[in-house]
């Protein structure tokens, strides 16, 4: 009789469970050898049993290496899978945003007046709506800004309204400190000022006084008056406020 199906489900026997392990793992080991040699293939087998040690086998040249190996073929073949499908996700959004270039820029050409032929007569009669839509709109922004533009003049003037009321009012203010100021230094002058009784003994002499010296008397106003000279017995000339 030939060995009965054995139900693959955990062993609760402690016992039965580690020599079958043991079993197990000895017959793997020897597979993965055998079929190494047999196939010239780079095997690796890791194991670790219920206790956490470690069984290994690596036909290559170290286990580190084959892993390397491993890791290369594994995640550069779905980085290669991740680049296809992105550039292929990145053609079809090209496409659809190339489609809508031409659509804008046909749009556009239709609104410049170019290649209306094309169009049915209910579609220049969309076009025509829209483009009194767009013109309504255009005007009412325009008028917007110019109420815009007007409200911030009337601003500016209104400020600088007020700044030329404080000028002026500033202004009147210093004027006004500047006469005072005035008025008080003539009164301080009127009273350092001397009385009139006090210049009576200083003569007040016009334009038609002359200038007595001694005996003589010069002119003043007239340049043309020459003194008098006198000549004594000796020729000596003497000047007439001598004599």
């Amino acid at each position: 009789m030939g060995r009965g199906r054995v139900e693959l489900k955990r062993i609760e026997n402690k016992i039965n469970r580690q020599v079958t392990f043991s079993k197990r793992r000895n017959g793997l080991l020897k597979k993965a050898y055998e079929i190494s040699v047999l196939c010239d293939a780079e095997v690796a087998l890791i194991i670790f049993s219920n206790g956490g040690k470690l069984y290994e086998f690596c036909s290559g040249p170290s286990m580190s290496k084959t892993l390397e190996r491993y890791h290369r073929y594994s995640y550069g073949t779905m980085e290669t899978n991740n680049q296809d499908q992105d550039s292929q996700s990145s053609y079809q959004e090209y496409l659809k945003l190339k489609a809508k270039v031409d659509i804008l820029q046909q749009t556009q050409r239709y609104y410049l007046g170019e290649e209306l032929e094309k169009l049915g007569s209910k579609d220049l009669d969309q076009l025509e709506r829209q483009v009194d839509l767009a013109l309504r709109q255009v005007r009412l922004t325009k008028t917007k800004y110019m109420l815009d533009q007007l409200s911030d003049l009337h601003q500016k003037e209104q400020t600088l309204l007020e700044a030329n009321k404080a000028l002026r009012s500033e202004l009147e203010e210093s004027t006004a400190a500047y006469q005072l100021s005035w008025e008080a230094h003539k009164r301080n002058l009127d009273k350092r000022r001397p009385p009139a009784h006090q210049d009576r003994h200083f003569q007040h002499l016009d334009r038609n006084d002359n200038l007595r010296i001694g005996n003589s008397v010069v002119p003043q106003n007239d340049e043309r008056v020459v003194p008098r000279r006198s000549q004594n017995t000796n020729g000596v000339i003497v000047p007439g406020w001598m004599l």
